[in-house]
């Protein structure tokens, strides 16, 4: 009888191993080369993934692997200015432009927030900058381009920049004729691009609107009608604001950055304020926080952490998805172990069903922990936290560890407590709707598939 031979095509186990062998060393060689910090549960999958599967893994590690581009501005070596001591100081430390007075005004529903968008760009009078996730193939999405590109008529100098990935189902003909009119459009990342600046995986989720570089309109909300109206189905609840200030101008000199990244042109941007100000009358202070593979540090995730450990009273959290990392995980529970009272308000169903079924594993340690964590019965978008009484952000950021550690985000961060209250109203009327989370023992099976996915929850 002849003996078995196995198929050309396969390796032998001394080439397998020396496969294997070269895929683990690429990724350590990779990871010295560029100092990147990883959170263990995203090293630990790469790496298994690596030694088990490195023909399929290798490839996605190269073109998806990357998590930190080049900073676009330094850490430290910014005044610290006004606001809480410990915020500020941590803030600058990152390079993040000081604290500045700020007219805020909070959106209490998406009529009302569509209302505030059209108004900044009818009441434009030089420029107009727009940067969104995805635009709606809908009512909302098309009457927002075509706004803009009255504008652009007008003689308004209008850019758009929205994410490669949202793009796929963006209204075609309404960009045209905003382009006729002559707007400049520029999408982050082309999925099919030849050529892109890292990583396809790098998604831009920030979302606001700048008029003449002082006056903006930001939050949770992409131009899509789901996230204002509904057009004829619920709406989903949405956070969204508008402000006066040179937070304004912060925003637009990301936006520059943004726009350069994805266009290779270097746009003219106002000048940062040269010293910290104090806010007036009616005027609180607050700042930009842009997040993401361009910065230095994971901002957002380094402020919610430190605010974690150092709340004193109270920490309330509105996020449609919940998957965060072991740090931030770790920081919440141990802030609601030593009597902070955490809420944590979130959809009973979210729109992504898998962030809805990795979730429970982090949400019974919070509730085993002490901490309220309550679900809505009907979608919310919603990112929103506040620290206490005198801190608070809003805009795109979730709590979940793709939001925090591969997207680019921005919220702004508000150092008073006129926001910190106007939001903490917002998210208890928001819990008062709620049914509090039932924590129950996961079964094997539940259990393992729960640990398997949040292992590469960062990436999906």
């Amino acid at each position: 009888m002849a003996p078995v031979t196995a198929p050309a095509w396969l390796p032998t186990p001394s080439q397998h191993l020396l496969v294997v062998a070269i895929a683990l060393l690429v990724y350590v060689v990779n990871a010295r080369a560029r100092r990147e910090r990883r959170p263990p549960a995203s090293a630990i999958a790469w790496v298994m993934g690596l030694a088990l599967l490195p023909y399929l893994m290798l490839p996605l590690y190269l073109a998806f692997g990357q998590r930190k581009l080049s900073a676009t501005r330094s850490a430290g070596g910014v005044a610290a200015g006004s606001g809480p001591d410990w915020s500020a100081a941590l803030l600058a430390g990152f390079g993040i432009e000081p604290a500045a007075p700020a007219r805020t005004r909070f959106h209490a529903d998406g009529a009302q927030s569509e209302t505030a968008l059209r108004e900044l760009i009818e009441g434009a009078r030089q420029s107009l900058d727009v940067c969104t996730f995805l635009i709606g193939n809908d009512a909302l999405g098309r009457g927002i381009l075509s706004g803009l590109a009255a504008r652009a008529r007008e003689g308004v100098q209008v850019r758009l920049l929205y994410d490669g990935l949202g793009a796929w189902g963006a209204p075609r003909g309404a960009l045209e004729e905003l382009r006729s009119a002559g707007a400049r459009i520029a999408v982050f990342r082309p999925l099919l691009a030849l050529r892109a600046n890292g990583p396809r995986n790098l998604r831009n989720h920030r979302k606001f609107v700048i008029a003449d570089g002082s006056r903006l309109w930001a939050g949770g909300r992409n131009l899509a009608t789901e996230y204002f109206g509904g057009d004829g189905e619920p709406p989903w609840l949405d956070l969204s604001f508008d402000l006066q200030g040179e937070v304004a101008a912060q925003a637009l000199r990301q936006f520059g950055q943004d726009w350069h990244s994805a266009t290779r042109e270097h746009p003219t941007l106002p000048p940062p304020a040269t010293a910290p100000q104090s806010a007036g009358r009616g005027d609180s202070l607050a700042q930009f926080l842009p997040s993401g593979p361009d910065q230095v540090e994971d901002n957002a995730q380094a402020l919610l952490i430190t605010a974690a450990f150092r709340a004193r009273t109270r920490l309330l959290a509105v996020t449609p998805y919940f998957v965060p990392d072991g740090a931030l995980q770790n920081a919440l529970r141990l802030a609601a172990r030593r009597g902070v009272q955490v809420t944590l308000v979130i959809p009973l169903v979210s729109n992504h069903r898998l962030a809805d079924f990795v979730r429970a594993r982090p949400l019974r340690e919070l509730s085993d922990a002490g901490a309220r964590v309550l679900l809505l019965p009907r979608m919310s978008h919603a990112k929103a936290v506040v620290v206490d009484d005198d801190l608070s952000l809003c805009g795109s950021i979730n709590l979940d560890s793709r939001s925090l550690l591969l997207n680019y985000e921005c919220a702004v961060v508000f150092h008073g407590g006129r926001e910190a209250q106007w939001l903490a109203a917002w998210i208890e009327a928001r819990a008062q709707e709620s049914s509090p989370f039932i924590a129950t023992p996961p079964g094997l099976l539940r259990d393992l598939a729960e640990g398997a996915l949040l292992a590469v929850a960062f990436q999906v």
